[in-house]
């Protein structure tokens, strides 16, 4: 049965087993209506212990369930009779309890977690705010600024934590089982506590600092509406009797559920779970992974190796000289020593960690290593010789990876013997950081071969997308298009910080020539001067970036790009660069119109969803889902339209 019950004397233990996460579907939901009901009629049950089977508490609501009509009994009226019961219910919580689960615990009279348990409530995530009661309940029980930033950022709180604040009453010393049966025995030999609701507001010991948070969240909300109604639902809960801030609560949660955002934020998150999902690979086993060799100690490969040695994994780094070493094995130890300087990782850890690197000039250092990554200089005859050498020297069924962002794989992967074990790996920087990895996948590929490199993804915690081979693949293949599309506004009226600013009110982290400024604009400039040659030269070409690279304005590195930059790095307008572009228009006689916000998105968005329809009827990528997750997650497209592709689809 999902919901079971069983008895220990006269402590009730009931029991939620709905794999994989316990959510509250509506199963759950009806199997514990009939559980109060069944127990509070039972005068020979003192108390109750909710304890889940499996992997982790009550994970959070069926999100499947949203957009179908309503089946009792719904969330809100189950606790609202959970928090009613006569006899006191104990909350066994381990592994998470986010969300809905969150929900059930703070309607239990008692609360008790393993050591290693998290506690959250991440609906702002999905575009939501707690809707059965988290928002009323959480500030009943922790200081409403704590609950107000536990409900904004979605962030959950380990169980030290919860216990400090007082979101738990105690930490399972042992069995968790054990511990709750005698939490419960304790509780049934007092008077009931009172329900959560009929608590007061435990309100900002610090005013000021309560409203310096609401302000800081709706002003970096920008045009997310979720975090928003957090800081709304909050404000109500602290002024408003708990009934009424309940229903203001699921006024707020169903707005949000059936708008845009929240619907185009759960289309992201079903979409970057499916990325993987292969008939391909059914019952293909990867190689194990005990030596993972990186050659290049630069900027990415010093962070992919990083990332390797974060994740548990043994890694041999190669560059082509003892210089070359010390130098990629410096950045590699820099990183390392930010996460043990930011409480990621723990001394013993991080000496762990040092222990598993090593780096040297020799690529016979990599005869045992079961992967290798290539992150050398973006040139072909660079990558071809060392993919010959790392034929020459590992071991056949080595997979071999290559960091290239735009380069031919099938043409990397034929320099081998054995093609089958060659494969793409494209990193986005900071490695260490970024979630995304490009798997470019070469016609000649073995099952083995891929099912090893999503192995490698998984382990590294990085969101996989499958990707064909083409210039640029899926992310820099759309960026360089609308780079283009944004370059070709410059000549027919914008200015970059104008088409900067028009990026950045959508919900874009930052804008393309921003963007550009930071990466160094010499990187665009090489990839442009090596396919100068093979340009159609019917396509509108425009030359401004290469002028501002001939007078050596690489961007906030050398101070000057597109923008000019202070000593700490703030960019501003150039009026050298306006006269430039101006001068540009002139020259190839277009006449410049204004262009406003909304005209500069419609443009750039346009170019996104067609190049993403061209990458689909190339069967570049495998659905247009892939291509929304790499647009998110690669250059920051905001999450809570879903992708370009969403958005097309979406509103049309």
């Amino acid at each position: 049965m999902i919901v079971s019950v069983a008895r220990d004397g006269d402590i009730a233990i009931v029991t939620i087993d709905n794999p994989p996460v316990n959510a509250t579907s509506h199963a759950v939901r009806a199997g514990l209506l009939r559980t109060l009901r069944e127990t509070e009629g039972d005068a020979r049950i003192a108390a109750v212990v909710l304890i889940c089977a499996g992997r982790t508490f009550i994970a959070g609501a069926d999100i499947r369930e949203f957009g179908k009509p309503p089946q009792d009994p719904n969330l809100p009226d189950l606790l609202l009779a959970l928090e009613g019961a006569t006899k006191p219910w104990i909350a066994a919580i381990h592994g998470t309890a986010l969300g809905g689960g969150l929900e059930f615990a703070l309607v239990c009279r008692h609360r008790i977690a393993t050591a290693d348990a998290k506690l959250g409530l991440p609906e702002v995530t999905l575009g939501l705010i707690p809707g059965a009661g988290g928002t009323v309940r959480l500030p009943r029980l922790v200081e409403a600024t704590t609950a107000l930033d536990m409900i904004a950022s979605g962030k959950p709180v380990t169980a030290d934590r919860a216990l400090a604040i007082g979101l738990i009453d105690r930490i399972a010393g042992g069995d968790l089982r054990t511990a709750a049966l005698a939490m419960a025995r304790e509780a049934a030999q007092l008077p009931l506590h009172p329900a959560t609701t009929d608590r007061a507001v435990i309100m900002p010991t610090d005013p000021a600092a309560f409203d310096a948070l609401a302000h800081r969240i709706t002003a970096k909300a920008g045009p997310q509406l979720a975090p928003k109604a957090a800081v709304q639902a909050l404000r109500t809960a602290m002024k408003e009797p708990a009934k009424t801030a309940l229903a203001a609560e699921r006024g707020l949660f169903t707005t949000l559920r059936d708008g845009p955002q929240s619907r185009a934020l759960r289309h992201i998150f079903f979409a970057e779970r499916a990325t993987t999902r292969l008939d391909r690979l059914t019952g293909v086993t990867p190689l194990a992974l005990n030596r993972i060799g990186i050659v290049g100690g630069g900027t990415m490969g010093a962070g992919i190796a990083a990332a390797c040695l974060l994740a548990g994994h043994n890694v041999t780094m190669i560059e082509r000289d003892a210089t070359a070493v010390t130098a990629g094995r410096d950045r590699i130890h820099a990183i390392l020593a930010g996460s043990l300087q930011r409480g990621l990782i723990t001394a013993r850890r991080h000496a762990n960690i040092l222990a598993a690197f090593d780096a040297c000039d020799s690529y016979g250092a990599l005869s045992d290593a079961d992967l290798v990554i290539e992150a050398v200089f973006e040139d072909m005859a660079v990558k071809q010789q060392v993919f010959a050498s790392l034929d020459a020297v590992t071991r056949p069924d080595a997979v071999l990876c290559s960091n290239t962002s735009y380069l031919n794989l099938d043409e990397i992967a034929a320099t081998t013997r054995h093609p089958a074990r060659v494969i793409g790996l494209h990193f986005f920087s900071p490695a260490h950081i970024m979630k995304l990895l490009e798997v470019v996948v070469p016609d000649t590929v073995n099952d083995t071969t891929l099912a090893t490199g999503l192995h490698l993804a998984k382990s590294l915690g990085k969101i996989a997308v499958l990707a064909g081979v083409c210039d640029g693949f899926i992310a820099n293949r759309i960026m360089s298009a609308y780079r283009r599309e944004a370059e070709y506004m410059l000549e027919d009226g914008a200015t970059p910080w104008q088409i900067d600013t028009a990026m950045v009110a959508f919900g874009m982290p930052m804008g393309v020539f921003q963007m550009q400024d930071l990466a160094g604009l010499d990187i665009s400039w090489a990839m442009r001067k090596r396919q100068a040659a093979t340009r159609d030269p019917a396509q509108r070409y425009v030359g401004i970036g290469d002028w501002l690279c001939e007078r050596g304005r690489f961007g906030r590195k050398t101070g000057r790009g597109y923008y000019l930059y202070d000593a700490n790095g703030m960019g501003r307008p150039d009026p050298e660069v306006e006269s430039l572009v101006q001068a540009e228009s002139a020259r190839k006689g277009i006449t410049r119109v204004a262009l406003q916000d909304d005209a500069i998105m419609a443009r750039l968005l346009g170019v996104m969803q067609a190049e993403g329809a061209a990458i689909l009827s190339e069967g570049i990528a495998r659905n247009a889902d892939d291509i929304d997750v790499v647009m998110v997650n690669a250059y920051g497209f905001p999450r809570w339209t879903g992708g370009p592709m969403f958005l097309r689809s979406d509103i049309g």
